[in-house]
């Protein structure tokens, strides 16, 4: 097909014919970039100067006249928002149930039809600096998705321009500045905990080393199935990462440990640690003692005292150019010459700010780090009645806190031990401190605990001694004893009868927190199958002779 222009003498069939369409499509191509960075460059001006650059209002604002007034009807709920984040502990998500248990509904707009204000809404709200006064540009950039041909999404920039806006402040700096603060602290990923009923969490997963290659171990599942085909029961054990082909790297290290034994030898071992009789005192010590923050306090002044000056410089520059006289023969030199003092000063207290969040994020976390230690050794001084009563989730959430690596011997000992040192976190004693597995005189374990400047870490290290006989116990719970009676007698025992048969043995049970309210309740005793049963798994488990 051809395109033939009669009166332009264009005849696309001819060579002179394509070269004048390519030539007149070239410059249109030409003209559309022009009218687009002439679009842009309008756009960054007007930011330049304090304007809105147009599009809905956020969220709290109104446009009258094409610029910003405070709707207040909408700016309760960004005060509440700001002042619930700033001044408490809950975050987006609960900051989002607060606003709905307190009635607080977003105003439905022609953008937006949700009558409720979101997680993700009360993110964007908190990052976006509009609510203190400013004006930003190019916070958000449209990119296209790799490896795809018409998917784009839009990518938030580290550098973008940040003024003063001619707009009223709906929450004044500092709160907003606070707000970016905990938004730096916080920005982890935590784990996810809403697992399924066929999932399993792993205490100490990743913590454990690989005696070998030094990577972590994970927990792996192993099914047993009986002759029949059955299954018979699940065993979980600690393996190297490394144990295929990953990313290039294969250990040579095939063990695998059960998880129950490494679990309750490290369990354990934490129990000693704090059933020292010294241990409380010390912890106590360590809570009390206070956080020096004063050399980042100066750093936070100094950035303060900078910026205040140079937003001084800047208000002159633009009083002068506002001044200039344009029939003044060097108008032009002189103010090419303030905008470039001026764009350089804006870049400068751009950088100020940047450092100024960062110093005050690094505040909050090392605030926050003391609060979390502080909470983590008032924990460990209460350890032995909190740990046993904490869900998988909880324990493994405490371990993490707790310590930072694990190490295993590359073979079982002869006492059937598997674990080497324990490396704590946290700094804790500054003396060395002996300490033993179990009750009996069959291991030592030597912790060296000592406090330093540059790794505030605790090394335990276990070293049985060559006469010891030491065998790591299962601890005789009530699953372990409903399973051990299950598969050898084939029966099930309810929680109460294993309770009822330890008082009959004169275990020390504790108070029942559940008894009936009735002043006569009929109470339905083990039978006494059931309890021959119950003593042999308390035999098994070596807790009665």
């Amino acid at each position: 097909m051809n395109l033939i222009c009669v009166e332009d003498g264009i005849d696309s069939s001819k060579d002179a014919g394509k070269l004048m369409i390519s030539v007149l499509s070239a410059v249109a191509e030409i003209e559309r970039e022009n009218i687009r960075v002439q679009t842009m460059e309008g756009r960054i001006q007007k930011a330049r100067e304090g304007k809105w650059n147009g599009g809905f209002a956020p969220y709290g604002y109104q446009l009258v006249n094409g610029k910003l007034e405070i709707n207040e009807e909408e700016a309760v709920a960004i005060r509440t928002i700001y002042d619930q984040y700033v001044n408490t502990d809950i975050g987006s998500n609960g900051i989002s149930k607060y606003l709905e248990n307190h009635g607080i509904r977003k105003i439905q707009r022609q953008n937006g039809k949700n009558p409720l204000f979101d997680a993700h809404l009360v993110r964007l709200i908190l990052k976006n600096p509009v609510y203190c006064g400013k004006i930003a540009y190019g916070r958000r950039k449209t990119e296209k998705v790799h490896g795809t041909r018409n998917e784009y999404h839009l990518v938030e920039q580290e550098n973008f321009l940040l003024v003063d806006g001619l707009h009223e402040a709906i929450i004044p700096e500092d709160v907003w500045n606070a707000a970016q603060a905990k938004l730096i602290a916080q920005a982890k990923k935590y784990e996810h905990v809403n697992k399924g009923k066929n999932e399993r969490t792993h205490l100490l997963s990743g913590i454990v080393k690989c005696p070998i290659c030094g990577a972590g171990m994970y927990g792996n599942k192993s099914i047993k199935y009986k002759k029949d085909g059955t299954k018979y029961k699940d065993f979980f054990y600690y393996g190297c990462k490394h144990r295929g082909m990953q990313r290039g790297h294969k250990c040579d290290y095939r063990k695998q440990i059960r998880e129950e034994l490494l679990d309750d030898a490290v369990a354990e071992v934490i129990v000693k640690l704090v059933s020292n009789p010294h241990f409380a005192a010390m912890m106590q010590e360590k809570i009390n003692m206070k956080v020096d923050t004063t050399a980042i306090d100066q750093e936070i002044t100094n950035y303060e005292k900078q910026l205040r000056q140079d937003y001084t410089i800047k208000s002159k520059l633009i009083e002068e150019i506002d001044n200039l006289n344009p029939d003044d023969r060097h108008y032009i030199r002189r103010k090419a010459d303030l905008d470039d003092r001026l764009y350089r000063m804006y870049d400068k207290i751009e950088e100020l700010e940047s450092q100024l969040m960062d110093a005050r994020a690094k505040k909050t976390s090392i605030e926050a780090e003391k609060i979390t230690g502080d909470n983590i050794y008032k924990v460990l001084i209460y350890f032995d009645k909190l740990y046993f009563a904490m869900n998988d989730v909880e324990r493994r959430q405490l371990i993490e806190a707790l310590i930072a690596e694990i190490q295993i011997y590359e073979e079982r000992k002869p006492n059937g031990q598997w674990l080497k040192s324990i490396r704590f976190k946290l700094p804790i004693i500054e003396n060395d401190l002996s300490i033993g597995l179990d009750n009996g005189e069959h291991v030592e374990t030597v912790v060296k605990l000592s406090l330093k400047k540059d790794t505030p870490k605790i090394e335990v290290t276990m070293e049985p001694s060559a006469e010891s006989n030491y065998t790591p116990t299962e601890k005789a719970t009530y699953g372990k004893i409903k399973e051990y009676v299950k598969e050898k007698y084939g029966v099930n025992v309810h929680t109460r009868y294993i309770a009822e048969v330890k008082r009959m043995c004169g275990l020390d049970m504790g108070e029942n927190y559940n008894k009936s309210k009735k002043d006569n309740p009929e109470v339905k005793h083990c039978p006494q199958e059931k309890v021959e049963y119950i003593k042999d798994a308390l035999k098994y488990f070596n807790v009665i002779c």
